[in-house]
Protein backbone atom coordinates (compact mmCIF):
# COMPACT_ATOMS: atom_id res chain seq x y z
CA UNK A 1 0.00 0.00 0.00
CA UNK A 2 1.36 3.27 -1.12
CA UNK A 3 1.24 6.41 1.61
CA UNK A 4 -1.20 8.41 -0.45
CA UNK A 5 -3.51 4.76 -0.75
CA UNK A 6 -2.84 4.81 2.91
CA UNK A 7 -4.36 8.51 3.63
CA UNK A 8 -7.14 7.56 1.62
CA UNK A 9 -8.05 4.33 3.67
CA UNK A 10 -7.41 5.91 7.61
CA UNK A 11 -6.90 9.47 7.09
CA UNK A 12 -10.85 9.77 8.27
CA UNK A 13 -10.78 6.29 10.41
CA UNK A 14 -11.15 8.44 13.80
CA UNK A 15 -14.93 9.28 12.54
CA UNK A 16 -15.51 6.26 11.05
CA UNK A 17 -14.51 6.75 7.98
CA UNK A 18 -12.50 4.19 5.34
CA UNK A 19 -10.90 0.79 6.85
CA UNK A 20 -11.92 -0.42 10.37
CA UNK A 21 -8.92 -2.82 10.90
CA UNK A 22 -6.00 -0.89 11.74
CA UNK A 23 -2.97 -2.06 9.96
CA UNK A 24 -1.19 -5.34 12.55
CA UNK A 25 2.67 -5.10 11.24
CA UNK A 26 4.90 -3.93 8.77
CA UNK A 27 4.19 -0.27 10.51
CA UNK A 28 5.45 2.22 7.98
CA UNK A 29 5.80 6.20 9.15
CA UNK A 30 3.38 7.06 6.45
CA UNK A 31 0.76 4.76 8.91
CA UNK A 32 1.72 6.23 11.86
CA UNK A 33 1.68 9.87 10.47
CA UNK A 34 -1.37 9.02 9.13
CA UNK A 35 -3.50 7.58 11.65
CA UNK A 36 -2.29 9.77 14.71
CA UNK A 37 -3.09 13.02 12.21
CA UNK A 38 -6.80 11.19 12.00
CA UNK A 39 -7.35 10.97 15.74
CA UNK A 40 -5.91 15.20 16.06
CA UNK A 41 -9.73 15.57 14.53
CA UNK A 42 -11.29 14.70 17.71
CA UNK A 43 -8.41 16.66 19.71
CA UNK A 44 -9.46 19.80 17.67
CA UNK A 45 -12.81 19.18 17.98
CA UNK A 46 -13.03 19.15 21.52
CA UNK A 47 -10.75 22.10 22.11
CA UNK A 48 -12.28 24.10 19.35
CA UNK A 49 -15.79 23.77 20.70
CA UNK A 50 -14.91 23.90 24.53
CA UNK A 51 -13.16 27.15 23.73
CA UNK A 52 -15.94 29.05 22.16
CA UNK A 53 -18.42 27.98 24.50
CA UNK A 54 -16.09 28.15 27.51
CA UNK A 55 -15.44 31.78 26.82
CA UNK A 56 -18.88 32.74 26.85
CA UNK A 57 -19.84 31.19 30.04
CA UNK A 58 -16.45 32.83 31.33
CA UNK A 59 -17.21 36.08 30.43
CA UNK A 60 -20.70 35.62 32.26
CA UNK A 61 -18.94 33.65 35.53
CA UNK A 62 -16.39 37.15 35.46
CA UNK A 63 -19.12 39.55 35.70
CA UNK A 64 -21.09 37.97 38.05
CA UNK A 65 -17.59 37.28 40.08
CA UNK A 66 -17.12 41.51 40.08
CA UNK A 67 -20.85 42.19 41.04
CA UNK A 68 -21.21 43.15 44.57
CA UNK A 69 -24.92 41.38 44.82
CA UNK A 70 -23.89 37.86 47.21
CA UNK A 71 -26.65 36.14 45.05
CA UNK A 72 -24.91 36.76 41.79
CA UNK A 73 -21.05 36.59 43.27
CA UNK A 74 -20.63 33.40 45.57
CA UNK A 75 -22.28 30.79 43.19
CA UNK A 76 -19.52 32.09 40.78
CA UNK A 77 -17.06 32.09 42.95
CA UNK A 78 -17.24 28.70 44.03
CA UNK A 79 -18.25 27.58 40.64
CA UNK A 80 -15.05 28.62 39.80
CA UNK A 81 -12.92 27.60 43.09
CA UNK A 82 -14.30 24.06 42.43
CA UNK A 83 -13.27 23.64 38.81
CA UNK A 84 -9.81 25.45 39.72
CA UNK A 85 -9.58 23.30 42.68
CA UNK A 86 -9.71 19.78 41.77
CA UNK A 87 -7.47 17.93 38.92
CA UNK A 88 -9.02 17.62 35.20
CA UNK A 89 -8.58 13.89 35.48
CA UNK A 90 -11.11 13.66 38.48
CA UNK A 91 -13.31 16.35 36.86
CA UNK A 92 -13.70 13.37 33.61
CA UNK A 93 -13.95 10.56 36.36
CA UNK A 94 -17.04 12.39 38.43
CA UNK A 95 -18.69 13.65 35.25
CA UNK A 96 -18.80 10.39 33.52
CA UNK A 97 -20.04 8.49 36.31
CA UNK A 98 -22.48 11.24 37.09
CA UNK A 99 -23.92 11.27 33.20
CA UNK A 100 -24.29 7.23 33.75
CA UNK A 101 -26.44 8.11 36.39
CA UNK A 102 -28.79 10.30 34.78
CA UNK A 103 -28.77 7.77 32.00
CA UNK A 104 -30.53 5.64 33.67
CA UNK A 105 -33.12 8.82 35.28
CA UNK A 106 -33.89 9.56 31.84
CA UNK A 107 -32.71 8.47 28.31
CA UNK A 108 -31.95 12.23 27.39
CA UNK A 109 -28.47 11.86 29.01
CA UNK A 110 -27.43 8.64 26.63
CA UNK A 111 -25.71 11.24 24.43
CA UNK A 112 -23.69 12.23 27.75
CA UNK A 113 -21.91 9.25 28.27
CA UNK A 114 -20.07 9.23 25.08
CA UNK A 115 -17.14 11.12 24.55
CA UNK A 116 -18.01 13.30 21.75
CA UNK A 117 -20.58 15.13 23.86
CA UNK A 118 -19.99 13.86 27.71
CA UNK A 119 -16.00 14.68 27.54
CA UNK A 120 -17.06 18.00 26.04
CA UNK A 121 -18.96 19.23 29.11
CA UNK A 122 -16.16 18.14 31.39
CA UNK A 123 -13.95 20.30 29.50
CA UNK A 124 -16.08 23.45 28.63
CA UNK A 125 -16.42 23.64 32.76
CA UNK A 126 -13.07 23.48 33.02
CA UNK A 127 -12.35 26.18 30.97
CA UNK A 128 -14.73 28.63 31.86
CA UNK A 129 -13.29 28.50 35.57
CA UNK A 130 -10.06 29.07 34.34
CA UNK A 131 -10.82 31.39 31.72
CA UNK A 132 -13.45 33.51 34.34
CA UNK A 133 -9.97 33.83 36.42
CA UNK A 134 -8.55 35.33 33.95
CA UNK A 135 -11.37 37.96 32.94
CA UNK A 136 -11.61 38.47 36.52
CA UNK A 137 -8.25 39.75 37.34
CA UNK A 138 -8.95 41.59 33.70
CA UNK A 139 -12.17 43.85 34.73
CA UNK A 140 -10.18 44.03 38.84
CA UNK A 141 -7.38 45.73 36.43
CA UNK A 142 -9.25 48.34 34.20
CA UNK A 143 -8.19 51.55 34.87
CA UNK A 144 -10.90 54.22 37.03
CA UNK A 145 -10.19 56.76 34.32
CA UNK A 146 -11.90 54.58 31.37
CA UNK A 147 -14.87 54.11 33.58
CA UNK A 148 -14.82 57.71 34.63
CA UNK A 149 -15.04 58.51 30.82
CA UNK A 150 -17.79 56.24 30.31
CA UNK A 151 -19.66 58.28 32.81
CA UNK A 152 -18.67 61.12 31.60
CA UNK A 153 -20.06 60.40 28.39
CA UNK A 154 -23.29 59.47 29.78
CA UNK A 155 -22.49 55.36 29.56
CA UNK A 156 -24.47 53.15 31.79
CA UNK A 157 -26.24 49.72 32.41
CA UNK A 158 -25.47 47.21 29.37
CA UNK A 159 -23.75 50.10 26.95
CA UNK A 160 -21.09 51.08 28.77
CA UNK A 161 -19.86 47.30 29.53
CA UNK A 162 -19.99 46.67 26.00
CA UNK A 163 -18.59 49.88 25.01
CA UNK A 164 -15.94 50.25 27.56
CA UNK A 165 -15.19 47.67 30.13
CA UNK A 166 -15.90 44.41 27.94
CA UNK A 167 -13.31 45.35 24.97
CA UNK A 168 -11.19 46.41 27.46
CA UNK A 169 -10.98 43.55 29.92
CA UNK A 170 -10.13 41.50 26.61
CA UNK A 171 -7.57 43.46 25.70
CA UNK A 172 -5.87 43.33 29.12
CA UNK A 173 -6.80 39.31 29.58
CA UNK A 174 -5.81 38.07 25.96
CA UNK A 175 -2.57 37.39 26.05
CA UNK A 176 -3.13 34.92 29.61
CA UNK A 177 -6.41 33.77 27.82
CA UNK A 178 -3.96 32.70 24.81
CA UNK A 179 -1.97 30.32 27.13
CA UNK A 180 -5.12 29.00 28.48
CA UNK A 181 -6.84 28.33 24.90
CA UNK A 182 -2.98 26.57 24.30
CA UNK A 183 -3.35 24.51 27.53
CA UNK A 184 -6.93 23.67 26.60
CA UNK A 185 -5.91 21.63 23.90
CA UNK A 186 -3.08 20.09 25.15
CA UNK A 187 -5.57 19.16 28.36
CA UNK A 188 -7.40 17.14 25.68
CA UNK A 189 -5.35 13.81 25.32
CA UNK A 190 -6.77 13.03 29.11
CA UNK A 191 -9.75 12.30 27.29
CA UNK A 192 -8.10 8.79 26.07
CA UNK A 193 -7.93 8.03 29.48
CA UNK A 194 -11.14 8.52 31.00
CA UNK A 195 -14.69 6.17 30.61
CA UNK A 196 -15.84 7.73 28.00
CA UNK A 197 -16.16 5.86 25.11
CA UNK A 198 -15.36 7.41 21.32
CA UNK A 199 -17.78 7.33 19.34
CA UNK A 200 -18.13 4.40 17.37
CA UNK A 201 -14.82 2.95 19.24
CA UNK A 202 -12.48 5.23 16.90
CA UNK A 203 -9.73 6.97 18.82
CA UNK A 204 -8.04 10.36 19.21
CA UNK A 205 -4.69 11.12 18.51
CA UNK A 206 -3.03 9.93 21.80
CA UNK A 207 -5.32 6.59 21.16
CA UNK A 208 -3.30 5.75 17.84
CA UNK A 209 0.25 6.94 19.13
CA UNK A 210 -0.17 4.57 22.20
CA UNK A 211 -1.47 1.60 19.76
CA UNK A 212 1.73 2.01 17.81
CA UNK A 213 3.72 2.34 20.87
CA UNK A 214 2.51 -0.73 22.24
CA UNK A 215 2.62 -3.12 19.03
CA UNK A 216 6.36 -1.63 17.74
CA UNK A 217 7.56 -1.49 21.94
CA UNK A 218 9.58 1.29 20.39
CA UNK A 219 7.45 5.21 21.50
CA UNK A 220 10.39 6.83 20.68
CA UNK A 221 8.52 7.21 16.69
CA UNK A 222 4.84 7.69 17.50
CA UNK A 223 5.14 9.96 20.69
CA UNK A 224 7.39 12.52 18.96
CA UNK A 225 4.91 12.39 15.40
CA UNK A 226 1.92 13.34 18.34
CA UNK A 227 4.19 15.91 19.95
CA UNK A 228 5.03 17.66 16.80
CA UNK A 229 1.19 17.39 15.75
CA UNK A 230 0.56 19.85 18.94
CA UNK A 231 3.66 21.81 18.37
CA UNK A 232 2.39 22.51 14.95
CA UNK A 233 -1.66 23.18 16.84
CA UNK A 234 0.14 25.21 19.24
CA UNK A 235 1.61 27.70 16.44
CA UNK A 236 -1.66 28.15 14.76
CA UNK A 237 -3.63 28.82 18.22
CA UNK A 238 -0.83 31.44 18.72
CA UNK A 239 -0.93 32.77 15.09
CA UNK A 240 -4.62 33.01 15.48
CA UNK A 241 -4.67 34.67 18.65
CA UNK A 242 -1.92 36.87 17.81
CA UNK A 243 -3.97 38.63 15.05
CA UNK A 244 -6.71 39.08 17.76
CA UNK A 245 -4.26 40.36 19.80
CA UNK A 246 -3.31 43.31 17.24
CA UNK A 247 -7.14 44.04 16.39
CA UNK A 248 -8.50 44.12 20.04
CA UNK A 249 -4.84 47.04 20.28
CA UNK A 250 -5.37 48.28 16.78
CA UNK A 251 -5.67 51.90 18.62
CA UNK A 252 -2.29 51.58 20.12
CA UNK A 253 1.54 51.70 18.57
CA UNK A 254 2.93 48.63 17.70
CA UNK A 255 5.82 48.99 20.57
CA UNK A 256 2.99 48.99 23.32
CA UNK A 257 1.07 46.08 21.59
CA UNK A 258 1.94 43.02 24.43
CA UNK A 259 2.68 40.37 22.33
CA UNK A 260 1.59 36.81 22.52
CA UNK A 261 3.82 34.10 24.45
CA UNK A 262 3.86 30.79 25.33
CA UNK A 263 3.87 30.34 28.93
CA UNK A 264 3.35 26.78 29.86
CA UNK A 265 1.22 26.01 33.33
CA UNK A 266 3.82 23.48 35.42
CA UNK A 267 0.50 21.89 37.45
CA UNK A 268 -3.39 22.54 36.33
Amino acid sequence: MTCWETVQAYGLRSLGIGERLLPRSDFTLCDQFTLIGSGMIWNVYFGFFALVSGFLLATALAVAKANPNPWLRKPAEWFIFLFRGSPLFIQFFFGYFLFLSLKSVHPFFDAFTSAWLGALVVLFFNTSAYSAEIFYGALQSIPKGDTEAADAYGLSGWHRFKRVIWPTMLRLAWPAYTNEAIFLFHATTLVFFTGFPALQQRGDALYYASYFADKTFNPFIPYPILAMYFVMLTLVIIGVFGLINRRLNKHLPQTQIRKIRLRPNLIR
